[in-house]
């Protein structure tokens, strides 16, 4: 038998106590307690924990010291045993590029389109690949984390956060498979916020070029000359203040005439909910002159059958009219619309923010403002919208007489 019993083992305190042919008892200075076997393997003095206690008690610490014990004199190494048993146990990790796919493949059914998925797939194979692609997701250390995001992160910080965020997020993700400690050496809050300067202190905020709303009078009154159906498209998404792949995306289907309605899914829009749109008499007039294809849902349809107008056509369109990067008219873009009309209705109309924001589907980043604001002012959208198609035709100055 050894020297110790269950109540010198439960009262010991802070040193070394044996029990005999190795077996020992250790209590740290906090009085944490644990059980170490000394054994000579191969001509080599080793120490073999065996666990703390009280998670081990006296009696199975002595058995599994048997136990080791047994395994030396058979010329085996308790200790090596030990370690490659842990290893078959443990599941093969993937690296952080099989991660990757296995984590999109996981996912990209929940994303709103294969445009995402394209995205997530470029990012990370042109920023995280090169650094992290052949290394375990159990290896990756907070040093290699900033060596992909560090040269990006001041030149191109609106990328180098969606990098970061989609790493974090692939981590987590081998985290929850256990192929990882939790741990995540890619987490902003609370670890690389620490590291990296804030992306709004960084960041240079670059807009949509957008056209003076004092000079969509005449734009409209030349693009009206154009023939067409992006020509057509062009003045719908100027009128309805709507981003490019909303209005591509319009389904005559989703078009209430009586009503006078446009209602874009939440499957279309960037805030994930259903935006309703006031369709102006000049809206009604211009999909009245859009023809209707046979088997195609589109409104703004384009050449391949059944599909809509490339979401480049109206960029084109601009560029042939002289606009756009290095145009001679003027940088301006189709998105830039949004910011003319946002000009245009906090310059020269009366309405309140909250409707001028609700008319371009802002999602709204003050929760308690979003509480409260429950409706889409829909009434109110509908007058300002009007104002605006009246402005866009004819101008504070009513163009069209000041030309004749």
């Amino acid at each position: 038998m050894g020297k110790l019993n269950a109540q010198t083992v439960k009262n010991a305190g802070p040193g070394k106590f044996e029990d005999g042919d190795g077996l020992r008892l250790v209590v740290s200075p906090t009085g944490r307690k644990k059980w170490v076997l000394r054994i000579t393997v191969a001509g080599k003095r080793r120490e073999m924990g065996l666990g703390p206690y009280p998670l081990v008690l006296l009696a199975e610490a002595r058995d599994n010291a048997m136990k080791a014990r047994k395994m030396v004199l058979e010329g085996e190494d308790p200790i090596e045993n030990r370690k490659a048993k842990v290893l078959a146990e443990k599941p093969e990790v993937p690296t952080f590029t099989q991660a990757a796919a296995r984590y999109i493949r996981a996912h990209r059914h929940g994303w709103s389109n294969i445009k995402h998925a394209r995205q997530w797939c470029v990012s990370l194979r042109t920023y995280a690949k090169p650094t992290l692609g052949k290394k375990a997701v159990d290896e990756i250390t907070t040093d290699e984390i900033l060596s992909v995001l560090k040269p990006i992160w001041v030149k191109k910080t609106e990328t180098a956060k969606r990098v970061q965020g989609r790493i974090e997020n692939i981590l987590d993700f081998a985290t929850a498979h256990k192929w990882r400690d939790s741990m995540n050496p890619a987490r902003w809050r609370g670890h690389l916020d620490k590291l990296l300067p804030k992306p709004t202190s960084v960041q240079k905020v670059e807009h949509h070029p957008a056209m003076p709303y004092d000079e969509v009078p005449l734009f409209i009154k030349e693009l009206k000359e154009k023939p067409g159906v992006s020509a057509l498209a062009l003045q719908f998404l100027i009128l309805t203040a709507c981003r490019t792949g909303e209005v591509i995306g319009a389904l005559w289907s989703e078009i209430d005439f009586e009503a006078a309605i446009w209602t874009v899914p939440a499957v279309r829009m960037k805030s994930k909910r259903d935006h309703r749109v006031p369709l102006c008499a000049e809206l009604v007039a211009i999909l009245n002159a859009v023809p209707r294809v046979v088997n195609n849902p589109y409104i703004f349809f384009g050449q391949r059958q059944g599909r809509p107008i490339s979401n480049l056509a109206m960029l084109q369109l601009m560029r042939g009219m002289g606009y756009g990067v290095g145009g001679n008219r003027g940088g301006y873009v189709p998105h830039g619309f949004r910011s003319s009309f946002r000009d245009w209705a906090g310059e020269e109309s009366s309405f309140p923010r909250d409707v001028c924001e609700m008319a371009l589907a802002h999602v709204i980043e003050n929760r308690v403002e979003a509480a409260y604001r429950r409706g889409d002012l829909f009434d109110k959208r509908r007058k300002m919208m009007e104002e605006w198609a009246e402005w866009c035709f004819r101008g504070r100055d009513q163009i069209n007489d000041t030309e004749a």
